[in-house]
């Protein structure tokens, strides 16, 4: 069922999505802007950067790992010369690295999922903590998954490093608690993404909710009600927010 809840008006406010070149990072993008936010779009692709900005109205592009800590705050510093603040942060870039079972899963990809996934998580909110609390209310969310809080065979590092994105997601929200910043995540569950095709070659696309159908979810965490209710810390499945 979905909670009653008021569509945000973003005019006037500043976001940021990692990971904005295909998929829920580039329906969140999308989304964000239709409502109204002036979006920086962040991730190493620039042509598919590009291509999503290519439909929006104030979307601003740029080219970086943001599993790079100085470039991060290099980020950081470019958006401090244009905006007071910012008031929504979704990290969404992730990759899915190899479908093994542990006992054959390569240590070097493990360390590019857990370098990525999860340092890509933390970078970006520690590099705009100071603009999130100048420009409170504002909102983080982080991307979860369901093999983020129950570990299944062959999902290897991305599933550790999901789990990890969760405990990072609680331990910012107590934090920040009482200094104007949310900090909450998304299970979008099975998506029709490159990414989920990849894990689940075999599986039929259609079946699967689009990447635009798991963008409510994130409405809910940025509408008045939400924030009125000070929600901070929860880990929502984005199922429980379609028709």
């Amino acid at each position: 069922m979905i909670p009653p809840f008021t569509d945000p008006d973003l005019s006037n406010q500043v976001a940021v999505v990692t990971g904005a070149g295909a998929g829920i990072g580039r329906a969140v993008a999308r989304a964000l802007d239709a409502r109204g936010a002036r979006v920086w779009l962040v991730g190493r692709t620039e042509a598919k950067l590009q291509e999503t900005a290519s439909t929006m109205e104030r979307a601003t592009v740029y080219v970086a790992d943001v599993a790079d800590q100085g470039a991060m705050e290099a980020f950081a510093a470019r958006v401090a010369a244009e905006a007071d603040g910012v008031q929504v942060l979704v990290n969404n870039a992730a990759i899915l690295g190899p479908v093994a079972r542990l006992a054959e899963y390569p240590r070097e990809a493990h360390d590019d999922v857990m370098r990525i996934n999860v340092g890509g998580t933390f970078g970006p909110t520690q590099a705009l903590l100071g603009l999130l609390k100048a420009g409170k209310p504002a909102t983080v969310i982080n991307l979860s998954s369901g093999v983020g809080r129950t570990g299944r065979a062959s999902w290897g590092a991305y599933a550790a490093s999901k789990f990890a994105v969760e405990g990072l997601t609680q331990v910012w929200a107590d934090e920040l608690r009482g200094e104007g910043v949310a900090v909450s995540a998304v299970n979008p569950g099975g998506t029709r993404t490159a990414m989920r095709a990849a894990a689940k070659p075999d599986e039929d696309p259609q079946v699967l909710p689009t990447p635009q159908d798991v963008v409510p979810a994130f409405l809910w965490l940025l509408s008045p009600e939400a924030r009125a209710m000070g929600v901070s810390g929860v880990s929502i499945d984005a199922r429980d927010f379609m028709p």
